[in-house]
């Protein structure tokens, strides 16, 4: 199990946002934990220097695209990046120094998968480059992957079956639980624990970890095969939780 870092942009600026608040039609209603004065190369560069690889940077709407460059150039071949990616522009980013491109409302449209975009994003930037975000609400007794910027639910379950046949696309998952994400109120443990029993990928958990403790119940629930992201809670993104501490844990429990 690895932490795996992560630079949420907003207007070309690093926030945490409470994801259920994201909304293209009310502004006003966007919850914001953190801004923060630095740039995101700042954190890229940090990430950097602790060597943590694989971490995400998430574009939270338009205008984040120079800004996101400017965080891959710190950290060239550490970080991927999603939010927006198409064919047309993954090159942009793969060429800035993104290990990975991170795609969901492309391929999925009015709700369903669509074949034939996820056969053009593979086709275009290589499966082994390729990270489908497979973030989630609960509905019921099932996770459903939500899409544009966690809005829009689609009629995909994530089961056995989902992450089986979605694995011959892509190289690792990224799983946000919208539900919780920015709220530092506990993780979705069922959520993590069909994650580690059911992903034939690397896959990355992101929603509610409130510390170190969090932490060690993902390690148990994703039976050691579930990575972690950590945002709101830490002392860099306004958090009480030291980043420090974090990554001497990562240190102590990577795989």
């Amino acid at each position: 199990m690895r932490f795996r870092p992560c630079i949420d942009l907003h207007d070309g600026t690093v926030k945490q946002i409470v994801g259920s608040t994201l909304s293209d039609s009310d502004r006003n209603g966007l919850v914001t934990n953190f801004e923060s004065e630095k740039p995101p190369a700042f954190y890229a560069g940090l990430y950097r220097k602790d060597n943590l690889l694989g971490g995400h940077i998430i574009m939270l709407g338009p205008g984040n695209e120079k800004a996101a460059c400017e965080a891959l150039a710190a950290y060239p071949g550490g970080m991927q990046v999603g939010g927006g990616i198409t064919p047309d522009n993954s090159h942009v980013f793969l060429d800035a120094g993104a290990s990975h491109v991170i795609v969901t409302s492309y391929v999925f449209n009015n709700g369903t998968i669509n074949r034939d975009n996820l056969e053009r994003i593979v086709s275009t930037v290589g499966k082994d480059r390729l990270v489908l975000d497979l973030s989630c609400k609960k509905m019921g007794d099932h996770y459903v992957v939500a899409t544009n910027r966690w809005q829009k639910l689609s009629s995909m379950k994530i089961t056995q079956n989902t992450l089986a046949e979605l694995s011959k696309y892509c190289s690792e998952f990224l799983v946000h639980a919208a539900d919780v994400e920015g709220k530092q109120q506990g993780i979705e443990k069922k959520l993590v624990a069909l994650l580690g029993n059911c992903s034939p990928l690397p896959v990355t958990y992101a929603g509610g970890i409130r510390g170190l403790e969090d932490l060690e119940i993902i390690l148990t629930e994703g039976g050691d095969r579930v990575d972690a992201t950590i945002g709101s809670a830490l002392d860099i993104f306004g958090g009480k939780v030291p980043y420090a501490d974090v990554v001497a844990w990562h240190r102590n429990h990577v795989a």
